[in-house]
């Protein structure tokens, strides 16, 4: 009886442990090509959730999902939230997503008024 806790307990806390990386979003369904797009921020930078996240619209009138690297990575970039007020100007660079009928990026720097913020600088 006592075994059948202990291997419960660990079933347990490893589902919880693995939770996280379910949620995680990885570079697989990313084209390979490296993305430039410029527009201006439609929704300022969110540190919620797995990743930071922000919209961006473009000269279109295209509203694009921008995920950026986590939330505490992006913090440390100096991406913060409120930093890049909602209507300004910013370049991104980064990976596409490989469905063209899907208007998202993955992303490795964000610009804005001359400044880079570089949320995975190793893969720029």
């Amino acid at each position: 009886m006592r075994f059948a806790t202990i291997v419960g307990a660990f079933v347990v806390g490893l589902t919880i442990a693995a939770a996280p990386l379910s949620a995680h979003h990885g570079w697989g369904g990313q084209g390979e090509e490296t993305f430039t797009l410029s527009g201006k921020v439609h929704t300022g930078v969110s540190l919620a959730g797995p990743h930071a996240t922000m919209k961006v619209v473009d000269d279109k009138g295209q509203v694009w999902d921008i995920t950026l690297a986590p939330s505490a990575r992006t913090d440390r970039a100096g991406l913060k939230e409120g930093v890049i007020p909602v209507g300004a100007p910013v370049t991104i660079v980064g990976k596409r997503n490989s469905d063209a009928k899907r208007f998202e990026v993955k992303t490795m720097r964000v610009t804005h008024a001359g400044k880079n913020y570089d949320v995975y600088p190793d893969r720029l």
